[in-house]
């Protein structure tokens, strides 16, 4: 492993054993990245797969040419692993995050608010329609009422006190009610499958976007490291490597390392400064947050199946609604007002009509509820044990980066070491 990595990290390769040796490894890196780059465009973000594959492939190519012959940038492509452990992998993550909930969760919370609109529908469509019957039954009821008033009128011969008929006008443009409905029904539906597909669009085109800048954000970021490890002596040049013990035990300033007023750290040290332990409870708390807003929207999808169950399952149990008409009517002619006994009772009318109204669900066509997935909360939680894990690794992470760069340009690693070393010594000297 020793060896493929000073194949790897050298500027040009010694002979030909070496040059094939640097071809299989990058040959082999780009093949990797390659299926990674092709799995991530095609299942996460989406993308078609013969759009997937015509990207991932370019891609690949253009990596290994580049790998291949240009040595400052294996460096710079080796610092973009570890840097996935600091905020711009975290951003990634995070939007990876972000796209799962959109494509699985927020359809899945308006396809039951659909449910519920559903059964509300049908409910309201039921109670019309007997509503609508019941002025049947008062058409019955004024055609036997009628007749049996009509008939005692008929029954007097030498006084008649009217003559006719009620009128009673009923509805009978049901069908105008029903479309009405329906195209009500129809217009709620589009809304919400507008709404739907706006909310998942945006959501795809703002994690494309988030993801293409972070990708781009890495490279930059790497590129940027090995700049000013280049150019400046003393970017990130505070720790104790074996090249800085070598030189301080060479001019017998060993005791001077671990006394000295720089923070000097041992990169090979699992112990984290005071500084970094703040810095990353810091990042834990901003991470804490999305996490709450995540799982706010997992909670309101939790929240929307357990109403469309209830309201879709209680619904269709609901009981038909007795209702009665009653009519009785009673008639009496007086002969004589001055004769209270000269009162002739008539014929009296009294019937009872029923009826029955419906307020269930039972008889429609409801989608039924769509519960939550339970892989999509266990993935998202997955994904945010590895964030929470980045924010604590992000120290390690900048510390691999320095070594990379040590790896790869050795001459100047060992001018890096003269000079912490020198200086050093001359803070020593000025106390």
């Amino acid at each position: 492993v020793a060896d493929l990595w000073l194949i790897y990290s050298k500027p040009v390769p010694a002979n030909s054993r070496e040059l094939w040796t640097l071809f299989l490894q990058c040959s082999c890196i780009t093949a990797v990245i390659g299926g990674l780059f092709y799995n991530w465009m095609f299942a996460s973000l989406e993308y078609s797969w013969h759009v997937s594959v015509a990207v991932a492939v370019s891609f690949s190519l253009l990596l290994f040419l580049t790998l291949f012959l240009v040595h400052p940038a294996r460096c710079v492509f080796t610092m973009i692993m570890p840097t996935l452990g600091t905020k711009q992998g975290r951003k990634l993550l995070l939007s990876t995050c972000i796209m799962i909930a959109a494509v699985n969760i927020t359809p899945n919370i308006i396809s039951n608010i659909k449910s519920i609109l559903q059964v509300i529908q049908c409910i309201c469509k039921n109670s019309s329609e007997s509503l609508l019957n019941s002025t049947a039954l008062l058409e019955e009821a004024y055609r036997e009422f009628g007749d049996a008033i009509q008939e005692t009128v008929n029954s007097i011969r030498f006084y008649r006190p009217m003559d006719g008929q009620f009128r009673f006008s009923l509805l009978k443009n049901s069908s105008f009610i029903y479309q009405q409905m329906h195209l009500a029904g129809e217009k709620i539906e589009r809304h919400f499958l507008a709404a739907e597909v706006l909310v998942k669009d945006s959501v795809q085109v703002g994690n494309k976007l988030v993801a293409g800048f972070s990708i781009l954000y890495l490279c930059f970021e790497s590129s940027w490291y090995l700049r000013k490890y280049l150019t400046d002596l003393r970017f990130d040049n505070f720790y104790i490597t074996k090249r800085l013990e070598q030189l301080a035990v060479g001019s017998k300033a060993a005791q001077l390392l671990l006394g000295s007023s720089r923070k000097l750290i041992r990169p090979t040290g699992l112990k984290l400064s005071r500084e970094e332990l703040m810095s990353c409870l810091v990042r834990a708390m901003l991470l804490s947050v999305a996490l709450l807003l995540l799982l706010l929207v997992v909670a309101m999808e939790h929240f929307a199946f357990s109403v469309a169950d209830r309201a879709v399952t209680k619904a269709a149990q609901f009981s038909v609604v007795p209702v009665a008409l009653n009519i009785k009517y009673s008639a009496k002619l007086r002969i004589s007002p001055l004769i209270p006994q000269s009162d002739v009772s008539l014929k009296d009318f009294e019937r009872s009509y029923p009826h029955y109204l419906t307020f269930s669900s039972a008889q429609c066509r409801v989608s039924p509820p769509t519960p939550p997935n339970p892989s999509v909360l266990l993935v998202v939680g997955l994904l945010f044990c590895i964030l929470y894990s980045t924010v604590f690794l992000q120290a390690y992470a900048r510390r691999l980066c320095r070594a990379i760069a040590g790896a790869f340009f050795q001459s100047w690693e060992e001018e890096r070491a003269l000079h912490l070393c020198r200086k050093v010594c001359q803070e020593h000297k000025e106390k």
